[in-house]
C-alpha cells in the first residue's frame, strides 16, 4: 500500500431506501463494513446527489455503494464505476436518478474540497418498488462477498 493511499481521509457512503427491498443494498453492505471495520467513517442515506456534497466535502477519498437496475444485469451483480462514467453519452440508471458528476461539480464551484478519488460499486436489483426491509434472496445472499471485495479492493 503506498504512504499517500494511508494517510487518505476515507468514507463509505452507503445510498438507499431502507424500506424498498433491494433498494436497500447500499445502506445494507454500508453497515456490514462498518461492524467489519470499526473506526471507518460510514455514512447512509437516501438523499438526491446535491444533498451529499455537505456529506462528503472534506475527504480524500469516497467509495459510494449503491443500487442500480439495468437490462441486461443480473441480480446481485456488481458493476464498478468511477465518476468519468457518467458523461452525456452514458446512462446509468442508478435507483436514484443519480448524476453524481454533477454533483462533484457543483461542490467545486462551491469552493468544496471534494474527494479526489471516487469508487462507486453498484449492486444489480431485482425489485426495489416493493415495500419490504429485506433484499430479495437473489440480492441478498451476494452482500458478504461485495463487502468483502471492497474492503479487499480499497484495501480498508
Amino acid at each position: 500500500m503506498l504512504k499517500e493511499e494511508q494517510n487518505m481521509k476515507t468514507l463509505v457512503l452507503g445510498i438507499g431506501n431502507p424500506i424498498l427491498s433491494d433498494d436497500a443494498v447500499g445502506i445494507k453492505i454500508a453497515q456490514l463494513l462498518e461492524q467489519q471495520k470499526p473506526g471507518l467513517a460510514v455514512e447512509q442515506t437516501n438523499e438526491a446527489p446535491i444533498a451529499l456534497i455537505d456529506l462528503i466535502t472534506g475527504y480524500d477519498k469516497l467509495i459510494i455503494i449503491d443500487s442500480i437496475k439495468t437490462e441486461q444485469g443480473k441480480p446481485g451483480e456488481l458493476h464498478k464505476l468511477e465518476l468519468d462514467d457518467f458523461s452525456s453519452s452514458q446512462d446509468f440508471p442508478f435507483s436514484h436518478g443519480m448524476d453524481i458528476a454533477t454533483a462533484f461539480e457543483v461542490g467545486k464551484n462551491l469552493g468544496c474540497r471534494m474527494p479526489q478519488s471516487v469508487r462507486i460499486y453498484a449492486i444489480e436489483v431485482k425489485d426495489n418498488e416493493t415495500f419490504a426491509e429485506q433484499c430479495t434472496p437473489e440480492v441478498a445472499e451476494k452482500i458478504p462477498a461485495v463487502v468483502e471485495q471492497i474492503i479487499n479492493e480499497e484495501r480498508l
